[in-house]
């Protein structure tokens, strides 16, 4: 009879074969086994009966704030409203002070990391003019997602606005590089167009021209530099419609809030909704989706950055852009594939076999043997209200308070261990850096 350390026991198993139920065999973190294990006996069996098991969500994008700016958020808090959404695995972004831009300030980030955040992790490295030569090396560094480079939207040295720096950062790189990309000279242009006291104005500012005319930039750049690029956060059907024409060096991610909300939200919500790139009107959001059904977005990612209530009440445009978004990814994306907007199956391309493939990952992103035992277990017909109360974020609030969805994370396994459970943080942190192919 064989022996394993858990079972997780017939549950509906979404994996590379579709969807079935099977018994799940753990052994040392790995998935040792699937398909009928009644008669082996494991250290701890979980019933699974009536949930889905997912392949672990992977978010390959959030802002958790540490060093610089902890009063809002740090790694094990973030990582902590991650696993309770039931996210396994999290790419955390270079703009925290010091900013991730060296080998030291990245060392210093995985070793924060290590065993205190709840959930597996990388972390970019912020592409810069001053930084260039060290490329090669920085990419290749254990806990290195690849590089990030923000052509709009930053400050300081993290700004690479000009095509020329964008164009040698690219030259350096072999992985694949993430953008944020909104066109910073036309955003310094339009400034006057904000209005004091009035986020509405923000998407008119940060318009559809100043996303599309970067990404275009950056498209040319990636073809004459033959380089791999990943467009962050796409807002505007223009670029999807652009993006599709260049799948060849373009790799692109959604959001969640770009797909479920819209400016008309800015009634309600105010300076909450304000985030970069801006949500826009409906005809964007129906954009966005359209590049999700048709399969040109690759991922989905939150873009968690968190600011806390009192920053956010600042007057427009003094109020920060960003939101919470890591703890609902999950459940505001079941409720669309209740809804009929997605399939289960490309949810689960979208949130882990998409980021494993795209940016190289060893060993997760699939329910395979040999695999990470990483799972995101969800009850599809469970209703649920999002609440600010429910959010473990440290700035404890969210755009979707009072939302009710139907699908909601019930069980986040990392490497084998069951770190929530019902919505209860049942393990002590155990997060380690995530691996990739191309750094081994």
């Amino acid at each position: 009879m064989r022996t394993f350390d858990l079972i997780l026991k017939g549950g509906t198993v979404v994996n590379q074969d579709g969807e079935g139920v099977r018994d799940i065999g753990v052994i040392d973190g790995r998935i040792a086994e699937i398909g009928d294990l009644t008669r082996a006996s494991a250290g701890e069996t979980v019933d699974a009966k009536g949930l889905h098991i997912l392949p672990g969500v992977i978010d390959s994008q959030v802002h958790f704030r540490e060093p610089g700016a902890t009063h809002k958020e740090d790694l094990e808090t973030g990582s902590r409203a991650a696993v309770m959404g039931g996210v396994t695995a999290v790419f955390e972004m270079p703009n925290t002070n010091p900013l991730t831009t060296s080998a030291e300030t990245l060392a210093d980030k995985v070793k924060r990391g290590h065993h205190r955040m709840h959930c597996d992790f990388a972390f970019w490295v912020g592409g810069t003019h001053d930084n260039v030569k060290h490329i090669p090396e920085l990419e290749r560094l254990p806990g290195a997602a690849g590089i990030k480079v923000f052509m709009g939207s930053s400050t300081g040295s993290l700004l690479v606005a000009d095509d020329a720096g964008v164009a040698a950062i690219l030259g350096a790189t072999r992985r694949r590089a993430a953008f944020h990309s909104e066109d910073e000279y036309r955003l310094e242009e339009r400034k006057a167009l904000r209005r004091e006291n009035d986020p509405t104005s923000h998407h008119i500012w940060r318009d559809v021209i100043a996303a599309l005319q970067c990404t275009q930039r950056l498209v040319k750049i990636a073809h004459d530099q033959r380089a791999r690029i990943h467009v962050l956060h796409i807002s505007t059907a223009e670029e999807m419609q652009f993006l599709k024409d260049h799948k060849d060096v373009a790799s692109c991610e959604v959001t969640p809030h770009h797909l479920t909300l819209t400016a008309a939200d800015y009634v309600t919500l105010g300076t909450k909704l304000q985030m970069n790139p801006p949500v826009r009107e409906a005809g964007h959001r129906d954009g966005v989706w359209w590049g999700l059904r048709q399969g040109v977005a690759d991922v989905l990612g939150s873009d968690h950055a968190p600011h806390t209530l009192e920053e956010k009440a600042k007057p427009y445009p003094q109020s920060p852009s960003g939101m919470t978004g890591v703890q609902t990814l999950v459940p505001i994306m079941l409720d669309h594939v209740n809804a009929g907007r997605l399939t289960l199956a490309r949810f689960v391309d979208l949130s882990s076999a998409g980021p494993a493939r795209l940016f190289g990952i060893t060993n997760k992103g699939r329910i395979a043997v040999g695999y990470d035992a990483d799972f995101t277990v969800v009850d599809l017909k469970r209703r649920e209200t999002i609440t600010d109360a429910w959010i473990a974020s440290r700035c404890g609030w969210t755009p979707y308070d009072g939302r009710t969805v139907t699908g909601w994370p019930v069980g986040t396994f990392v490497r084998g261990a069951k770190v929530m459970w019902q919505g209860e943080l049942v393990t002590p942190a155990q997060g380690e850096a995530v691996r990739f192919g191309e750094a081994l």
